[in-house]
């Protein structure tokens, strides 16, 4: 399923979680990195302009659909894909991790978060190793010589999977480098889902999700730092819901 932003083009390149499980399998007994990125509203109203932004997502090996408005869009031009959240995907990759012995490493927002959250995934994930967790420091350049050295220490480490809890653009960026510096690391943007699972932010309930309304949620409980964001994506969806429509 192919959306445009702006006068560029993004593609949605896995439409379940049954062709995500292949691709991943296969990336693993291949020894071989990958970029995963998670599409939403968001990511394509920021996709509208040229810049490092883009050319990271131009750089994505795997793009699932993350967010209600993706897929249904997908639905409007006949091309259905499944709704694939960075958050709800990390338990399903790390028993895919578990069974075939592939080593994981965290780089997210703060130490405890990611204390919180590798405890948590090696409790529910029977087998599963953590071997690096990295907290960036704040003003982190995903692009400059300190991420050299932070994808240069998870390559030294062994990591072989590395989930990226930063928020875009900065995990897409540090991704497309990582692809670069670390190849043989498979590396999944997945948002805030290491905070949801250490507790240090609470995810929206089940039923909210359900309801397709979880960012309303984050929308009221943050309301500064979300209300131009879905201001803005909430905007540009007529336009990409109307272009679906024509691809009928």
């Amino acid at each position: 399923m192919k959306f445009r932003a702006g006068d560029h083009e993004v593609t949605v390149t896995i439409d379940g979680w049954p062709a995500l499980d292949r691709a991943l399998r296969d990336r693993f007994a291949a020894r071989q990195g990958f970029a995963l990125a998670t599409l939403n509203l968001d990511h394509l109203t920021k996709l509208r302009q040229p810049g490092p932004f883009r050319a990271a997502y131009d750089a994505q090996d795997l793009v699932t659909a993350d967010g209600n408005p993706i897929v249904w869009c997908s639905r409007l031009a006949r091309q259905p894909v499944t709704l694939l959240p960075g958050s709800d995907m990390i338990l399903p990759i790390c028993r895919i991790a578990a069974e075939m012995d592939v080593p994981l490493g965290l780089v997210g927002s703060t130490e405890d978060s990611l204390a919180g959250a590798a405890e948590a995934l090696e409790a529910q994930v029977p087998g599963l190793r953590v071997v690096a967790q990295v907290a960036p420091p704040m003003g982190f350049d995903p692009a400059g010589v300190a991420a050299d050295e932070i994808l240069r220490g998870l390559s030294a480490a062994g990591v072989r999977l590395c989930f990226l809890a930063l928020g875009a653009p900065k995990q897409e960026i540090l991704a497309a480098r990582g692809r670069q510096v670390a190849p043989e690391i498979g590396f999944a943007s997945i948002g805030a889902g290491l905070d949801f699972l250490s507790g240090q932010q609470t995810r929206a309930p089940a039923w909210v999700r359900r309801l397709a309304l979880e960012w309303l949620w984050r929308l009221l409980g943050s309301p500064r730092r979300m209300a131009a964001r879905y201001g803005a994506a909430f905007r540009d969806l007529p336009g990409h819901l109307w272009r679906s429509w024509r691809m009928r």
